[in-house]
């Protein structure tokens, strides 16, 4: 083979290796999922919908108007009643964090059995502060921290009739 043969099929090489990188072309039966990355991802064409049970907000202000909160324009029930008042509202929990005493007052809007949980991270229960019937409105109750609770985070649990209020503290 001459010089000019030689060069004219190292050109050829050349080109070959060169549109097959650029083209991503398979010139060297390889195959055809090594050649290019993006084939191996899916193509989403229809962006997945999320349905839920959720109102949508649509105020009913006008200007000059007095404001109406949020609640008492969207009913969250299905057949359009309006849903039963709440029984059980825990206005505060304090001190938190806790070092021996927890002090709660909260508003029942008639009278009911209140339970009043402490729940460790997992859901257990580790002591009942109170199982007891209240008469309605505001109630102040305090409480002793037993000893055998170690330092870290809980929940308490207020139960009354079906309604479950929970509220985090920290124990020293």
């Amino acid at each position: 083979m001459n010089t000019k043969t030689k060069t004219v099929s190292l050109i050829r090489l050349i080109c070959i290796i060169c549109i097959s990188v650029l083209c991503s072309a398979s010139v060297f039966a390889q195959r055809s999922d090594s050649i290019s990355n993006y084939a191996k991802y899916k193509r989403i064409i229809k962006t997945p919908q999320i349905k839920g049970d959720v109102p949508s907000y649509k105020p009913n202000y006008t200007p000059g108007s007095s404001f109406t909160p949020y609640n008492s324009l969207v009913s969250h029930s299905k057949s359009g009643a309006a849903k039963a008042d709440k029984i059980l509202s825990v206005l505060r929990v304090y001190p938190n964090p806790v070092d021996d005493q927890i002090n709660f007052i909260l508003r029942l809007e008639r009278e009911s059995n209140i339970s009043i949980k402490i729940m460790d991270l997992l859901g257990n229960e580790v002591v009942t502060l109170s199982n007891e019937r209240l008469s309605a409105g505001e109630q102040t109750k305090t409480f002793t921290i037993p000893n055998r609770l170690n330092s870290g985070i809980y929940f308490l649990r207020f139960v009354a009739g079906s309604e479950t209020i929970v509220k985090r503290i920290s124990v020293l």
